[in-house]
């Protein structure tokens, strides 16, 4: 096949030097059928030829298939079938065959079996997708943690919601969406996730059985929920790459503040921020500008919100604690080996019996919250030597004045003596309150009429302090006095003088 300048050429000594073909054949040292077919043609054509006969491929693309067809039950993802592997069965079933030629038919045969991604429309108000991305944080007093960041990003403008949790459970699945709409102001037609727990529990034949909180969730808001196909992220790959970009656009350094809570506000102000500037691909309009067109098409928020939290309802232990999800909470003592109410939130444990209502933090996986103060007063205020072994846990929740009259005490009276006078305070605090107590502590230490104070209060006088006797006197024996041994001492003292 000639080059291009070799082309120009005869053609120039046809077209503009007049020639024969017989001459530029001649000048070119080409044949005359050469010379003839670049008369008409400007460039050169490659020749379509009939595929070269491959005998020896031909005669292995069965076994190859069948080997597959076998194969392919037993295997993964992970441990898939490969050229090496199909090349070496071949040989022990006696066909002799070059590894080159197993490859490249394998090679093949898999750029065949590829998905082919197609261009998608997204309209305003259609579609949402949802995903949890894990990051790190740090938190004061923590140090440095994971966290687990809710996105769901607007297909059609491109606005994000972000919110971080300790972790990825169903509860803040749920609480992701009713902070995500009440943001948007609105709800989308649809939304597009993975097959997670949180919200599909088996699929049996391509359908999905959803989780009872989640078909709630869905209930209550009206979308649609869609689900991707099962290892294929890229269904929603809007959402995939969105979180992405988040944690390198906005989380870099690691952010640091007191709670997920403040972290995720700031997280989202920056995202906003960015959103009145950000223009999309072949748009000439901003992310924000764009979700006003689309907000017209949400679904109304209903009200009240979906309340993302679990009910349960659970047997207190004699120890007067509850074993919700992982986590040990104590509760009133008088609830103890009795039956309760309990709602489970992301940060809040709410518990109920017989009208009364407690609420605590959650805890995490294998933790506890114990309160001592406000669930076993009336047990503490009968046993001294509980509370002696509680003290620090015990003044952890009381602090000032209590930490201070416990150190006075446990100095003017030793820490036996001190923790019965302070279980006997914790019943009075059980009857008027810490904060009316601790007062009244605050006033006695101030004016130094403590013991007044304790003696007005009606507590116990305090049990004689036991004194060590050193080793070296505790052979001598002293016999008591009386009032009439004096006198005899007195009597003979004057007749000394």
């Amino acid at each position: 096949m000639l080059r291009m300048d070799q082309i120009h050429a005869i053609r120039h000594k046809l077209h503009v030097e007049k020639k024969s073909v017989r001459q530029v054949a001649r000048e070119v040292g080409q044949s005359r059928n050469t010379v003839k077919k670049y008369l008409t043609q400007p460039e050169p054509v490659r020749q379509q030829k009939a595929p070269r006969p491959r005998p020896k491929r031909e005669q292995v693309e069965q076994p190859i298939e069948q080997i597959f067809e076998q194969w392919e039950k037993e295997t993964t993802r992970k441990q898939r079938i490969t050229a090496t592997a199909v090349h070496a069965e071949l040989v022990a079933r006696g066909f002799a065959v070059g590894q080159t030629l197993v490859r490249d038919y394998v090679r093949a045969r898999r750029l065949k079996q590829k998905e082919v991604f197609l261009p998608l429309v997204h309209y305003p108000g259609d579609e949402a997708q949802v995903d949890f991305f894990e990051v790190d944080v740090e938190l004061e007093g923590a140090g440095r943690s994971r966290a687990h960041m809710f996105v769901m990003r607007l297909m059609y403008s491109g606005r994000d919601f972000v919110w971080l949790y300790p972790r990825q459970d169903q509860l803040c699945f749920l609480d992701g969406h009713v902070r995500a709409f009440e943001h948007f102001g609105g709800v989308p037609q649809r939304i597009v996730y993975d097959n997670l727990k949180a919200a599909v529990q088996k699929i049996v034949r391509g359908e999905r059985d959803l989780s009872e909180r989640f078909e709630r969730l869905s209930q209550h808001y009206l979308f649609e929920p869609c689900f991707a196909r099962p290892y294929t992220g890229h269904d929603k790959g809007g959402v995939e790459a969105r979180g992405k970009g988040i944690r390198l656009a906005h989380m870099v350094p690691i952010p640091k503040g007191s709670d997920l809570a403040t972290l995720s506000q700031a997280l989202l102000g920056r995202i906003e921020h960015s959103a009145e500037t950000k223009r999309r691909r072949g748009e000439d309009k901003s992310v924000l500008e764009l979700f006003e067109e689309e907000r017209k098409h949400f679904i109304e928020l209903t009200s009240p919100a979906f309340e993302a939290r679990r009910y349960l309802s659970v047997s207190v232990s004699s120890r007067s604690m509850v074993r919700v999800e992982g986590a040990w909470y104590s509760v009133p003592a008088r609830w103890a080996r009795r039956r309760i109410e309990l709602w489970v939130g992301v940060e809040k444990v709410e518990m109920a019996c017989d009208g009364e209502r407690v609420v605590c933090p959650r805890a995490a996986f294998g933790g506890r919250v114990v309160r001592y103060v406000d669930d076993y007063l009336s047990e503490l205020r009968k046993k001294p030597q509980a509370v002696r072994q509680l003290m620090p846990e015990l003044l952890g929740e009381l602090g000032e004045p209590y930490a201070t009259l416990w150190r006075l005490w446990v100095e003017c009276y030793g820490p036996k003596a001190a923790a019965r006078r302070f279980a006997a305070l914790l019943g009075r605090v059980e009857q008027h309150g810490r904060v009316e107590i601790g007062e009244q502590i605050a006033r006695a230490l101030a004016n130094d009429c403590l013991d007044a104070w304790w003696s007005e209060l009606g507590g116990p006088a305090p049990l004689p302090v036991e004194v060590t006797v050193p080793l070296a006197l505790q052979g001598f024996e002293i016999e008591s006095a009386t009032a009439a041994s004096f006198d005899i001492l007195l009597e003979q003292g004057g007749d000394h003088e």
